[in-house]
C-alpha cells in the first residue's frame, strides 16, 4: 500500500564548468572528450570531514538535480532511438517524475571543498545532492542488457572538421566560450538529420546548415563512409541586423562583427 509523503532535499553544493547550454553536453559523461569541471561543496557543514579518503577514488556516481527542467514525460524519444518512444524509468531522459539525476564521472582530484571531475554530463550551476564512489565490484554489470537499446540504431558518425572551420571554431571560443566543435560532436554523431531535435536545412548533393545559436554550420554527409565533413561556420546576421541601430538580443553583435572582419574582410 503506497503511503503519501514528500521529502525536501538541499543542495550539497554546486558545480561549475564551460557548459552551459544543452547541446554543449554529451548524451552521457562517458561520450565526453576529456571535459572539466569543478563541484564546490557548501561552507560551514562539516563537509571536510566527509571529504576524507575520497582522493583513493577514481570515480564517482553524481547524484544531482536536473534544475532546468519543471516537468516530466511518461514517454521519450532518446537521441539514439528517435523513432522510438521509450518508457522513462526505462531510459535515462531528464525529463523525469523527481527530477533527479545521475551521472558517473571521473574524480580528478580533491582540493578543500572543490572535487574536479572530468567527461560529465552535467550544465554548470547544476545542483548536487549527494555523491558516493563507484565500486566495479558492486557497479559494475556488463552483460546486463537492455533490449530497446539493442534494437536501436546504433550507427555512429566519424566527425571531420575542415582547418577553416577549425580556425573559425577556435576563434568564437576563445572570444565567447562558445564551443561550435563540441556542438558538432554531440549533435552530429548520432543520428544527425533528426529534424525534430534539430534545426536543419537541407541542401544539394549530402550537404546540410545546421543552426548553433545566431551561428549557422555547414556539413556533408559520407554515408559509405559514414563520415561527416563539418566544413564550415558563419554569422547568422545580415549587414543590417548588426548595424548599430539594430536590436542585440543575444549581446554577441560585437563577436559576429570581429568574426565578419577577421574572416571575410568586411
Amino acid at each position: 500500500m503506497l503511503q503519501s509523503a514528500e521529502f525536501s532535499f538541499a543542495p550539497i553544493g554546486f558545480f561549475n564548468c564551460d557548459e552551459k547550454y544543452r547541446y554543449d553536453t554529451p548524451r552521457q559523461g562517458v561520450f565526453a572528450n576529456g571535459n572539466v569541471g569543478v563541484i564546490e561543496l557548501a561552507k560551514g557543514c562539516n563537509f571536510e570531514q566527509a571529504l576524507q579518503d575520497l582522493s583513493g577514488v577514481e570515480r564517482i556516481w553524481v547524484i544531482f538535480v536536473f534544475h532546468n527542467n519543471s516537468n516530466w514525460k511518461a514517454l521519450s524519444s532518446p537521441p539514439i532511438a528517435p523513432d522510438r518512444k521509450i518508457g522513462v524509468f526505462a531510459s535515462r531522459s531528464p525529463y523525469r517524475p523527481n527530477p533527479i539525476g545521475l551521472s558517473c564521472v571521473e574524480l580528478v582530484k580533491v582540493e578543500g571543498l572543490k572535487i574536479y571531475i572530468r567527461n560529465f554530463d552535467l550544465l554548470d550551476g547544476t545542483p548536487i545532492l549527494d555523491i558516493k564512489p563507484y565500486i566495479s565490484v558492486a557497479d559494475s554489470f556488463p552483460d546486463s542488457r537492455v533490449a530497446w537499446l539493442e534494437e536501436a540504431n546504433k550507427k555512429e558518425y566519424k566527425l571531420e572538421f575542415s582547418v577553416d572551420f577549425q580556425k573559425k571554431s577556435e576563434f568564437i571560443y576563445q572570444k565567447s566560450k562558445l564551443d561550435p566543435q563540441k556542438f558538432c560532436e554531440v549533435q552530429l554523431s548520432v543520428n544527425p538529420l533528426d529534424h525534430r531535435r534539430k534545426r536543419l536545412t537541407e541542401f544539394e548533393n549530402n550537404l546540410y546548415v545546421i543552426a548553433f545559436r545566431t551561428w549557422r554550420i555547414e556539413f556533408r554527409i559520407f554515408e559509405e563512409q559514414q563520415t561527416i565533413l563539418v566544413q564550415d561556420i558563419f554569422s547568422n546576421y545580415t549587414i543590417d541586423e548588426l548595424a548599430d541601430s539594430a536590436s542585440d538580443k543575444y549581446n554577441d553583435k560585437k563577436l559576429h562583427a570581429e568574426f565578419r572582419e577577421k574572416f571575410l574582410g568586411i
